[in-house]
């Protein structure tokens, strides 16, 4: 058992390591070269292919091909794309020389790879962990603890060796997605179902998952999903370009912050890491809709609290709270609710079920919270007349962004408050 516990700990760490290396730090790299108004796509792009990446090959795990070699597969072609990313971009970094449309289509291509790994070591996980009669509930958290650590790991590499703002970063994310191509090929087999005879075109397919939707709790669940989602990319977007900001105006120049935004950020993920550790106590005693209820209010405070705050003393506490928060409102939303879908599900539903989470979440959800997100950051802040009236209408422009998005954490938790019914946590 514990030799099963160590091979996925070492999965989780790398999975998350490929994804820190760039996610809370791109935002910046893309503002220093002239794409600030962009960032917001680079980011919604996750959410579009997650619309149906995740789904597919969810379905194909659970046919036709070993969860664990479709993770490799995945990875293999993410960390290819993500390396031709980085090559490209470092060519050219001399100048101004990168072109948006090419950058962005690399880019695409990578994380079109990536982000059905999220749902498939999931699958590989709760597959293993089944297979060696152990209770996912208090098994899965402490292994995925570790995966959050890869994530602080690459984004303190990334800062420390002055990356933020250079396409190493992306050099970095590949280089890690190859090797965990090659360590996936080694962990435990997963059952796939196969051929079956006498099934409809849908049970054929393996979208048994989609008549989910037919449960009313169901249904309520994976729409505040889609809701709540729509918080998941904001703050990895734009917390590290509004952090750096601050850079021009005199008296937070040189603060830590500001020089080490990454660092700073990482807070957030140290107290995800320790957060983790208390999601079988709370989904025990409190059920699911309480959990996701402190996530939902959670963000409200990640928001609120960096709009009220400043790299300075003693504005940089509410800095440092908005990051203590940020683990409540990613844990108890992201690793909950795929426990509670991992035990509302039949498991030969497994992989397609988790594919349809991370769609409801990170595809929709995602896609039209970082787009709204750019429309409302480039509306306050990148517009040509708020620029030109300097650093300070820089810094309200994003005061007011902040606030927005914390509004609309708000009216979502009081809508999930009133409207999803009370439903405890299955019990072994």
């Amino acid at each position: 058992m514990k030799n099963i516990k160590f091979r996925l700990t070492v999965m989780n760490f790398l999975e998350f390591a490929v994804w820190g290396a760039y996610l809370t730090s791109m935002g910046t790299y893309l503002a220093t070269h002239g794409m600030a108004t962009n960032i917001g796509w680079f980011y919604s792009i996750q959410g579009i292919v997650s619309l149906f990446m995740p789904a597919i090959m969810g379905i194909v795990a659970d046919r036709w091909i070993p969860a664990q070699k479709a993770l490799s597969l995945c990875h293999a072609l993410a960390g290819s794309f993500m390396i031709a990313t980085g090559a490209y971009a470092y060519a050219l970094m001399a100048g101004d020389g990168v072109q948006f449309a090419t950058l962005f289509s690399l880019y695409t291509a990578s994380v079109a790879f990536f982000m059905p790994t999220l749902a498939l070591s999931n699958s590989v996980a709760y597959t293993a962990l089944t297979q060696a009669n152990m209770d996912t509930v208090k098994a899965f958290p402490p292994i995925r603890v570790l995966g959050t650590v890869g994530f602080i790991v690459t984004m303190w590499v990334v800062d420390l060796c002055g990356f933020q703002a250079t396409p190493n970063q992306f050099l970095v994310s590949g280089g890690l997605s190859i090797l965990l191509a090659l360590y996936s090929l080694t962990l435990p087999a997963c059952p796939v179902k196969g051929k079956v005879e006498n099934k409809s075109l849908i049970e054929a397919l393996g979208l048994e998952s989609f008549a989910l939707f037919k449960q009313k709790k169901m249904a309520i669940f994976f729409v505040f999903s889609m809701l709540l989602g729509m918080c998941l990319q904001i703050t990895n977007a734009y917390a590290n370009p509004f952090i750096t900001s601050f850079g021009a105006i005199k008296e937070f120049a040189g603060t830590f912050g500001v020089e080490h935004a990454n660092m700073l950020i990482s807070i957030s993920q140290i107290c995800e890491a320790l957060c983790i550790l208390f999601i079988p106590f709370f989904l025990k005693k409190f059920g699911i809709k309480s959990v996701m209820l402190m996530a939902m209010l959670a963000w409200v405070l990640r928001f609120g609290f960096f709009g009220a705050g400043d790299p300075g003393m003693p504005g940089v506490i509410l800095f440092v709270l908005s990051c203590i928060v940020y683990g409540f409102a990613f844990d108890f939303f992201n690793i909950s609710g795929s426990l509670y879908v991992d035990q509302e599900t039949d498991p030969s539903q497994r992989s397609s079920a988790q594919g349809l989470f991370v769609m409801m979440t990170n595809g929709f959800g995602a896609t039209i919270g970082t787009l709204a997100a750019q429309a409302i950051v480039n509306h306050f802040v990148n517009a040509k007349e708020v620029v030109d009236a300097g650093a300070m209408a820089v810094w309200q422009g994003w005061q007011i962004s902040w606030y927005i998005f914390a509004g609309f954490a708000l009216v979502v938790a009081l809508a999930f408050w009133v409207i999803f019914p009370k439903t405890p946590v299955k019990k072994d």
